[in-house]
Formats: structure tokens, sequence, C-alpha cells
């Protein structure tokens, strides 16, 4: 019952984001359903408007058995291999350089424990101080209304996590990550994952108006660039959901829909 009630609820997300964002680019999205290797499937929603160059909203519910490689690697599945999951993924690459790139996840996964796992991060490519002061503290506003120890552990995490070692440097301003969040109390857990969900929304859709409209120059889109082709490397090098999602057998291009339409190296 669990499974299924947090399965809708990534689909109601779903169709609460992409109603907004079909309100500023008013136009129609592309959909591209898909089937899992072994079981389920999901729908892949791919964005290219005038505001947004490339962006993709994807939700998938599969499940199956793990390879032996990652029987020891993910928890609970050393006793059983068979695995359900189900989530909801965003990218977001605005054509604007003053609107950062946008990623969030949130997700469920169910071996012979059960867990959530997620969070947000923000990338921008120029000046973004102010705007960087106001997100962490509306962030540490919902991770206090929940448990005040989220915040410094989640934002730790997501800075640890997000950061490229080959460059010495963080991929962007951070946000928050969790993995394994299992408190022994289902439905607050559940309740955290819906407001970082219901957060998010609202986070995407104000910095968009904000900025959108707000001229820019050369030298921000030269910025812009090359600040994606840090991201290229990490979603590349780096990234967990990557990994899972070829390891599993997933659908390549809702794997790789989170890389930007252009890139730059110096």
């Amino acid at each position: 019952m669990n499974f299924e009630l947090h399965k809708e609820w990534f689909e109601n997300l779903r169709g609460l984001i992409l109603n907004d964002l079909k309100s500023i680019e008013k136009k129609s999205f592309t959909e591209t359903k898909w089937n899992h290797s072994q079981k389920g499937g999901g729908i892949m929603t791919k964005i290219k408007g005038d505001i947004i160059e490339k962006g993709g909203v994807n939700i998938s519910t599969v499940g199956g058995e793990f390879s032996e490689n990652m029987q020891n690697r993910i928890p609970g599945a050393n006793k059983d291999p068979k695995y359900q999951a189900t989530g909801i993924s965003i990218v977001i690459h605005p054509k604007s350089p003053l609107i950062p790139s946008m990623h969030f996840n949130t997700r469920y996964i169910k071996t012979s424990r059960s867990w959530f796992g997620g969070g947000m991060d923000v990338t921008p490519s120029n000046d973004y101080e102010n705007e960087s002061k106001f997100f962490h503290s509306e962030l540490k506003k919902l991770c206090d209304k929940h448990d005040e120890s989220y915040y410094k552990k989640y934002k730790e995490w997501c800075d640890k996590y997000f950061f490229l070692p080959h460059r010495n440097e963080p991929r962007g301003i951070g946000g928050i990550f969790f993995d394994y969040l299992d408190s022994g109390k289902r439905s607050d857990d559940f309740k955290f994952v819906k407001d970082v969900g219901l957060f998010f929304k609202k986070y995407l859709i104000d910095i968009i108006l904000k900025y959108k409209d707000m001229p820019w120059s050369d030298n921000h889109v030269k910025n812009q660039l090359i600040k994606r082709g840090r991201y290229v490397e990490f979603n590349l090098l780096h990234d967990r959901g990557t990994k899972f999602g070829l390891e599993t057998g997933g659908n390549i291009d809702a794997i790789l829909m989170s890389m930007p339409p252009l890139a730059m190296w110096k």
C-alpha cells in the first residue's frame, strides 16, 4: 500500500510542475513512455521552449532483481535481490544565463528494507550571491519544520556530493541531498519528501518568472556555457543516479536528459 501511495505522489507532483511550466512556455511538451528492461517503466517529458532551452521531467516505477555486482552496494539487496523503485527527477537548463540550472529528485526504494532519497541543487553561472542566501535560508526553514538536524546534515551531504574533485570546485551553490531516509516513522518521512517537492516547485517557478525578461550580455552566455561543461563532467563521472540507471537497464534518453543542450570548455 505504501509503495502505491508514494508512486501516486510522484505522479501528482509531476502534473503540478508541468502545469506550471506550460503556463510559462505557453506550449505543449514532448512526452515519451518507456519500458524498463525488467519490470515497469516511466514517462519522460522533454521541455524545449523560449524560456527553458532544455529540460526534462521524468517519473518512473521500476522493479526486478539487482545484479550480483549491485547486491552488496544496495541496502537489503544482499538478503533478497528483488527491488521496487519509484520516483521523479527534474533538470532545467534555462536559456537565460541569469537563471541557474536546477536539479531535483525524490524517490522511494524498496528491497528487504525501504527508504526515501532525493534532494535539490542549484547551479548558477553568473552572480547569484543574494539569491543563494535566500535559497538556503528558505531551505533551512523547510528542513527545520521537520527536524532541526536535517538542514546542516543534508546541506553538508549535498556540498560533498556535488563536488568535482578533479576541478577542486563545487558544481553550484548546493542545496540538500539525502538518502536512506528511514526514521522509523514512515508518515513523517513521507511528509518531508512531499514538502521538499513542493518547495522546489515554488522556487523553480519564482526564479524563472523573476529573471526571464532581464537582459544579458555575451559574457553572461560564455560563463553559462563553461559552467554547463562542469555540469556534464559531474553527471558523467560522478552522478549516482546516472550510474544506477545505466546499471539497472533504465531508459538511456531519460538517464541522460540532464545533459545541457550546449556547453563549452576552455
